[in-house]
């Protein structure tokens, strides 16, 4: 069964583009667990541009499904996952100013550094991920890299698959029997949506989860978010 975390991050940028608390961003966090909805994803930056430090604080005490941050591995960042104490923690490669995440670990160049962020986070019992690209060399490095999964940056997917499913699918299936055969859980995200997604879940049934946000939210200013995430949950075959 593949599992499907929202990505509140949207709901926070809407909240501060008015510096007041409206939408409430727990609520809105409780009322996607409600409608169906198997985790809540934030990314707290720098800047606070979205997600509040404060926010993974509110969340923590609320959120019942599954609890995932990510984020660039700072010192701060490190402290408030062992702080928090997340169900996972996904580790992103993203600069401070980045507008979103682009671009997945260099891990063969970055595998020492990684791995001595990710034995802290496994000492305190936190499910950890990385963020990755299917580059077959990067993904063989996972031989070396203690995380215990990947999540598939899956825009260059999204950017081809209009042009021909197969093609745009063709890397991932590849990567996912590498990242298989070393033992990780296989995650995805970024700009995966209701026309792209149940192709991606048909591909690879090894999926365990899918973090969607900007897509999700867009897509509930249509449906509503009760109806957003029961079809983006029909789309995962649930």
């Amino acid at each position: 069964m593949s599992r499907l975390s929202v990505n509140i991050n949207k709901i926070a940028t809407l909240r501060n583009a008015r510096g007041e608390d409206v939408p409430n961003l727990v609520n809105v966090a409780l009322d996607c667990e409600k409608f169906g909805a198997q985790g809540i994803t934030i990314h707290p930056r720098p800047d606070e541009r979205h997600i509040r430090y404060q926010d993974v604080y509110d969340l923590k005490k609320v959120v019942t499904t599954e609890f995932n941050i990510e984020g660039y591995p700072n010192q701060k960042f490190i402290d408030l996952v062992l702080e928090v104490k997340p169900d996972q923690v996904t580790l992103v490669p993203d600069s401070p100013g980045v507008i979103t995440s682009n671009a997945g670990w260099d891990v063969l160049k970055e595998k020492a550094f990684l791995n001595l962020i990710l034995q802290q986070f496994k000492r305190e019992g936190i499910r950890t991920s990385i963020f990755m690209e299917t580059d077959e060399r990067q993904l063989e490095a996972l031989s070396e890299v203690e995380t215990d999964r990947i999540e598939f940056y899956t825009g260059p997917y999204a950017s081809r698959f209009s042009k021909g499913p197969n093609e745009a699918m063709e890397a991932y299936i590849r990567g996912a029997e590498i990242a298989s055969k070393h033992n990780k859980g296989i995650n995805a995200g970024h700009d995966l949506d209701l026309n792209n997604l149940a192709y991606f879940r048909e591909h690879l049934p090894d999926l365990l989860e899918v973090s969607i946000g900007h897509a999700l939210i867009s897509d509930a200013l249509y449906l509503g978010l009760e109806e957003t995430i029961r079809q983006y949950l029909v789309a995962l075959n649930h």
